[in-house]
């Protein structure tokens, strides 16, 4: 598809343009948007700085630092979005902010296109010497580009609530997912259920080869059985999980997609193939098993974790999106924590920060300790980006 391009003719036109480029109207935000000459790079956002002495320097040297970090930028334009007025503060609100973002790109040798504050009452820039003291008029910023951007809806936070699902369905994957449960302990004993990926393998092919398992109340469920089957092969299991569409997945499927995020080692396996492909889920699977019988786990699979190597296709990571937010939605409380992460991970690889933090707190909710929710939010806290947020992906 080719990119709209969109020639901002002054700083008012720039700002009206700036929320359709984050597909959000920014609030108590610092927008930074690096350029490599009079062409966009895309666009960051981080929370305004609260009041701790140093909060306003650590964000400046932050944000320019990230700038730096784009190997085309060689300059940069920043908006402060703030409920403060400039009527109430008697100058630009965040002055100091912008300030500090002014030194820093000097001293990194980046030029400075812009330095903007959106207010309450008034907009205005920090480096145009004829800015009045009361800012300018908010009505400037009236969006007057091509009729086929659409104004976006909703401030950074929008979209990260979970899809409503009917009761009817949270109750049948509910059931479902005790069904999967007793089946795997009833295949291979008490404890199965925890689920390293050696012992969900095991499962599946005890499934395959009993004819009339029981527990101690009767036969299993035989869709709970059929289901058990399909962690012999886990990844081809994750790759028919994202081919289909999500509202099509019945309660077993979902079931046992909600079941394996909620075990570390078979949902490192999805978090692999899904910012990946099949072949790497195969080969974390792989080392996964190899890690469980005592050997070195590969480091070029555990740093994708953290956001190292090659930048993953969207359109895989927002499928995947899609199949975490409907998992966790229909999934029982206390099964929540595993999907809500994997929505964290995958927002985060996505650039989206805001979502990211708020699946995984919303993890933390349920279980305090749970491990990629708090790995995630230390990402969001030390304002970390995967690698791939900085490598270039054509034009914008």
């Amino acid at each position: 598809m080719t990119p709209t391009v969109v020639k901002a003719a002054d700083a008012a036109q720039f700002l009206s343009f700036v929320p359709r480029m984050l597909g959000y109207r920014p609030t108590r935000s610092l927008a930074v948007i690096p350029f490599e000459g009079a062409r966009s790079l895309g666009a960051m956002r981080f929370d305004l700085p609260d009041g701790e002495p140093d909060a306003v320097d650590r964000i400046a040297a932050t944000v320019i630092g990230m700038v730096c970090r784009l190997a085309e930028a060689d300059a940069v334009a920043a908006i402060a979005y703030t409920d403060a007025r400039f009527e109430d503060e008697g100058r630009m609100p965040h002055h100091d902010l912008l300030d500090a973002l002014r030194r820093r790109s000097d001293a990194c040798g980046l030029r400075v296109t812009d330095l903007l504050c959106v207010a309450a009452d008034a907009w205005g820039s920090f480096v145009d010497p004829e800015c009045p003291a009361g800012g300018r008029s908010l009505d400037d910023l009236e969006w007057t580009g091509p009729a086929e951007i659409p104004e976006p809806e909703g401030d950074q936070a929008t979209g990260a609530d979970l899809p409503a699902r009917p009761a009817a369905e949270r109750e049948q994957v509910g059931e479902a997912l005790g069904a999967l449960g007793r089946a795997v302990e009833a295949l291979c004993g008490p404890g199965t259920a925890a689920g390293t990926a050696g012992r969900t393998r095991h499962s599946a092919r005890a499934a395959a080869e009993c004819d009339e398992p029981a527990d101690a109340e009767g036969r299993l469920d035989p869709r709970a059985l059929a289901t058990v089957c399909r962690f012999d092969d886990l990844p081809g299991f994750f790759e028919d999980a994202l081919a289909h569409p999500v509202d099509a997945a019945d309660a077993y499927d979902l079931a046992a997609l909600v079941w394996c995020l909620a075990r570390p080692s078979l949902r490192d396996v999805a978090l692999v193939q899904w910012s990946g492909n099949l072949a790497q889920g195969d080969e974390a699977l792989d080392a996964q098993l190899r890690w469980e019988t005592g050997e070195e786990y590969p480091a070029h699979l555990a740093m994708r974790m953290w956001g190292d190597g090659d930048r993953p296709d969207v359109r895989r990571l927002e499928t995947a999106l899609a199949l975490a937010r409907h998992a966790a939605a229909v999934a029982p409380r206390e099964a929540q924590p595993g999907p809500l992460a994997m929505c964290a991970w995958l927002s985060w690889a996505l650039g989206r920060s805001t979502h990211a933090a708020a699946y995984a707190q919303r993890a933390c909710e349920v279980e305090p300790e749970h491990g990629l929710s708090q790995i995630v939010l230390s990402f969001v806290n030390a304002a970390h980006l995967p690698d791939w947020a900085f490598q270039r992906s054509g034009a914008r």
